[in-house]
């Protein structure tokens, strides 16, 4: 069943069965759950390419840092906050306090600064207020010690190992030498539904210590970083183990002026979303891109550089602002969109901060430049039209896709071919889908919290106002055995 949900609003709707049990504490199934999406750094605030470029570039040496591939370095200055451009606000602890955490795709754990934190931020650019947990002032708080199961076995590791006083504590080391520093703590995570607030105890990070980069002089901090990554701890992962959220969210991202955008947790459906499988066993959101089509034309590329190796392939992540190719595939791309752009439809070309391809169009840009197909395993495509591989420079329009530089073998897509999009991550059925659309406009979100692995839904079945009319008589039942029940 679906519920039409309002985008970009901190809202959550129960639109299914309450599974409520009589204990000390009543809890209950609250899904799906939206949350709002800020821009740390609004569109129409121009940046040049290259410090869009520097920001990336912190960015993936935080994304394979946490990884086993090898050989993703990258040259030149970064703000390892520059990771992602996007926040929300989530309240912990009781009594219930505001942080706002960096939504990231490409890390795991949620932590927040701990109030005796060293090297915090303690002001930000960032138009919110900086918080700081406490674990005395919280009275659901409780320590992670040495014999929790995220301090031993598969996670015994430098991110997460004994201390001497039986503290569970972490070091999470990026490769620009900054690093993040603390200990495990258990505590209440808050979502606020229209009709009742529910809450799940979840493990996070209480960072003690931050250094380099991630300390006091970034200039963009917020209060910790909130993961919804592939591994065991994350968000997703630990909610949907508890069956409180199906192991499924998504994301549509403003590519207005506005910014902004909505999370989901639960799956957004629509007719037009097509799927293609995650990669098996790998940290991150990995994806088998099979082909790269310019203007219908195959590039003449050797198809080994984009195999889902180890030290390549290709990598979805919301927190990486433009795109990126390797070098070899990079220049037949680019080849490939000045062969298709007609040069009467120019008034001429010029190169940005010394690397970046940018044109003079006498035209629209939709009416001048070609279209570019992804084309990944199962058969599905991601057609992006030039808005989704350009960028807006000082003088005219410039390739928003940059080369990685070196022998990286990368290709990793972020938020310029992301945006103006759904795009689900299908944990539970190991896939991820997308489609176009305006994320300014409402959407349905599925409420089914079972699913076996790897099935597929046609979200076309039943229409929206029929899918809605039937979750709004399960919602009124579901609140009467509700009462009736839990009371």
């Amino acid at each position: 069943m679906a519920a039409t949900l309002p985008g970009g609003i901190l809202t959550a709707a129960i639109i299914a069965l309450f599974l409520c049990r009589t204990t000390r504490t009543v809890t209950c199934e609250l899904f799906p759950m939206t949350l709002s999406l800020e821009r740390a750094i609004p569109l129409n605030n121009k940046m040049k390419l290259s410090e869009l470029k520097a920001r990336d570039s912190a960015r993936h040496r935080r994304l394979i840092q946490s990884s086993n591939d090898t050989g993703f370095t990258l040259e030149g200055t970064y703000d390892p906050y520059g990771a992602g451009i996007y926040y929300t606000k989530v309240q912990l602890g009781s009594p219930p306090r505001d942080f706002h955490l960096q939504v990231d795709t490409g890390s795991d754990p949620l932590w927040v600064t701990c109030s005796s934190c060293s090297g915090c931020p303690n002001k930000t650019e960032l138009q919110i207020e900086l918080s700081s947990f406490d674990p005395g002032k919280s009275s659901t708080h409780t320590p992670v010690t040495c014999t929790d199961s995220i301090c031993n076995s598969e996670y015994q590791s430098p991110e997460a190992m004994c201390s001497k006083n039986n503290r569970c504590t972490y070091t999470f080391q990026y490769a620009d030498d900054s690093a993040s520093a603390g200990y495990y703590v258990t505590d209440l995570i808050h979502f606020a539904t229209p009709v009742s607030n529910g809450s799940s105890p979840v493990i996070f990070g209480c960072s003690t210590e931050l250094t380099g980069n991630l300390a006091t002089n970034n200039s963009r901090g917020v209060d910790g970083i909130i993961g919804f990554g592939r591994g065991d701890t994350s968000v997703i992962s630990q909610l949907s183990s508890k069956r409180l959220v199906p192991k499924v969210f998504s994301h549509c991202l403003r590519g207005d002026d506005q910014g902004g955008g909505t999370l989901v947790l639960g799956e957004i459906v629509d007719p037009h979303i097509v799927f293609t499988p995650l990669v098996p066993s790998r940290t991150h959101y990995n994806l088998d891109l099979k082909g790269i089509e310019v203007k219908g034309q195959n590039l003449e590329i050797d198809s080994s550089v984009l195999q889902a190796l180890e030290n390549q392939g290709t990598v979805v992540d919301s927190g990486t602002t433009m795109a990126y190719l390797p070098d070899v595939v990079y220049d037949s791309f680019l080849n490939a969109i000045s062969a298709a752009t007609p040069v009467e439809s120019l008034t001429g070309t010029y190169v940005a901060d010394g690397y970046s391809q940018c044109f003079w169009a006498k035209k629209s840009i939709s009416e001048v430049f070609p279209n570019v197909s992804l084309n990944f395993a199962g058969g599905a495509s991601m057609v992006l039209k030039p808005k989704d591989y350009l960028t807006d420079g000082e003088k005219g329009w410039c390739i928003g896709i940059q080369k990685m530089e070196g022998s990286q073998a990368f290709t990793i897509l972020g938020d310029i071919v992301l945006k103006d999009r759904i795009i689900v991550y299908d944990l539970a059925g190991q896939r991820i889908g997308w489609a176009d659309y305006d994320c300014s406009r409402p959407f349905n979100v599925s409420g089914k919290l079972n699913r076996a692995p790897g099935s597929r839904r046609d979200a076309s079945r039943g229409s929206p106002r029929e899918a809605g009319t039937l979750a709004f008589f399960l919602s009124l039942i579901c609140i009467l055995l509700f009462f009736s029940i839990c009371a």
